[in-house]
């Protein structure tokens, strides 16, 4: 599973791109964002969340294009700088947040010592 910081990550770079902000919002979204589930997203910075993709796809599309290709489009450019802000400043919020360690140690697993690991164990001995 993908996590949200990752998201947030590679859509603040597709925002760093030469191409227009309204293209660059776009591709954050389908490519990055709109794969985030809300639970995904730290308590904190579900609000932020939930903002960004109301802004990315609370438009009803014309035929031929997805919500998100209309709701940028009717986006003014200030609109879409404000967005993409939003965006930027909600990884930056999860970069300073602390680490939690929930990662559990690895541990030592013990092989079964039976019949035929016995017999190979001598037979390469006897090698």
């Amino acid at each position: 599973m993908v996590s949200a910081w990752d998201c947030f990550h590679f859509a603040t770079l597709e925002l760093v791109r030469s191409t227009p902000i309204k293209q660059r919002l776009i591709c954050a979204y389908r490519r990055h964002l709109a794969i985030l589930n809300e639970d995904q997203v730290p308590g904190e910075m579900r609000d932020s969340f939930k903002k960004i993709m109301r802004t990315l796809s609370g438009v009803k599309p014309l035929r031929g294009e997805d919500e998100v290709a209309a709701s940028v489009r009717k986006m003014s450019n200030q609109e879409a700088d404000d967005c993409a802000a939003l965006i930027v400043e909600t990884f930056g919020s999860l970069c300073r947040m602390p680490v939690t360690l929930s990662r559990t140690s690895a541990s030592v697993v013990q092989l079964p010592v039976g019949p035929f690991y016995a017999e190979t164990s001598a037979a390469v001995a006897k090698n």
